[in-house]
């Protein structure tokens, strides 16, 4: 497995709530971090139908367009009634030509287990991949997941995307009610960063 061993890692995203997120995971490895926006790079299409695959996608895209190694992030809500969708749809599920609103694809999830009567608990999965790219094409993958139920109605102003009815397991607070240090410590995110940093940064 390949070490990081430099000062600058690009982020390969244009979403604020991540960049947040993944910046405050890297802060103690003294790692200056910067968005794909930020160095100008559109976002590539993800044509994969895995959350890796996008990973790959964006992660080795960033690094050719600067020069530099780029961690990426391809993560979503698998919803076991709905056969595992959005999974890696679950950003288009958002999407409106205002831009995304995650309160009317909360909804659309919700709507579709009721139509189909799927029985509770509802079962679901926040998975999170990571990509770690470097300009010379490697790259190290890493997998995360946090299982869960979704809930309804709606339930938090934290986080982002679908974290407002997402309710981890033996937890009483969603994501979106969680303080975020605490969403930190527990999400899928935080699951794949740890195998991330034990494998690229200790």
């Amino acid at each position: 497995m390949r070490r990081f061993d430099g000062s600058d890692l690009v982020i390969a995203t244009h979403n604020k709530g991540k960049l947040r997120e993944i910046s405050a995971l890297l802060e103690p490895f003294g790692v200056r971090v910067s968005s794909a926006s930020e160095h100008g790079l559109e976002e590539p299409d993800e044509t994969e139908d895995t959350f890796a695959g996008n990973a790959r996608i964006k992660a080795h895209f960033a690094a050719r367009g600067t020069g530099l190694p780029a961690l990426s992030d391809d993560s979503g809500l698998m919803v076991t009634a709905l056969d595992g969708a959005p999974g890696v749809y679950t950003a288009d599920w958002a999407e409106t030509p205002q831009g995304r609103d995650f309160a009317m694809a909360m909804q659309k999830v919700w709507t579709l287990l009721e139509n189909e009567n799927a029985p509770f608990p509802r079962k679901a999965a926040f998975v999170c991949t990571l990509c770690l790219a470097w300009p010379d094409g490697h790259d190290e993958v890493f997998e995360g997941r946090v299982e869960g139920q979704v809930v309804w109605p709606m339930r938090g102003e934290n986080g982002f995307g679908f974290d407002p009815m997402f309710l981890p397991d033996g937890e009483e607070e969603t994501f979106g009610e969680m303080d975020p240090e605490r969403k930190h410590a527990m999400s899928h995110r935080a699951d794949a960063f740890r195998q991330l940093v034990q494998g690229c940064f200790d």
